[in-house]
């Protein structure tokens, strides 16, 4: 076990898979296909990101330094909130980006999404997670891999 503490931007309690990508995730070529199509799940949808591409996302925690990408970026995190198909959890080992931080604030006042966001977990943990690890997410920005 191994546990890293960062700064609570959603807070919430949860446990579960983690999905990593070691690069910054284009949020709208990851989750744009799976709401255009008004799927049930996210499969990510950005084949320039070998760590997460067909991989689900959806009720798992997306391990991430940042997102990157269109300036849409925001809007998409709330849209996959809104259509219920989001991941649970966005853990980012950098401080989040503002387009990612947009979206995590409208997902939470308007959507009154159940999407939990933790930043600053450090680079040590992004090469220590590993996708499929389970993990336990606490309210207070605790993060063990289990």
């Amino acid at each position: 076990m191994k546990t890293f503490k960062g700064r609570v931007l959603a807070k919430g309690n949860w446990e579960g898979e983690a999905i990593v990508s070691h690069q910054g995730v284009n949020t709208l070529a990851t989750f744009q296909s799976s709401a255009i199509a008004n799927s049930r799940t996210v499969i990510a949808s950005d084949q320039n990101n070998p760590d997460i591409y067909k991989k689900e996302l959806t009720g798992k925690a997306l391990c991430l330094p940042i997102t990157i990408g269109s300036t849409t970026g925001g809007l998409v995190i709330q849209a996959i909130c809104a259509l219920k198909i989001h991941p649970a959890c966005l853990l980012f080992s950098e401080h989040i980006d503002s387009l990612a931080a947009s979206g995590v604030v409208l997902s939470n006042v308007w959507e009154h999404s159940d999407m939990i966001a933790i930043d600053n977990l450090g680079k040590e943990f992004l090469e220590t997670v590993k996708t499929g690890d389970k993990l336990k997410v606490s309210e207070d920005g605790t993060v063990t891999i289990l």
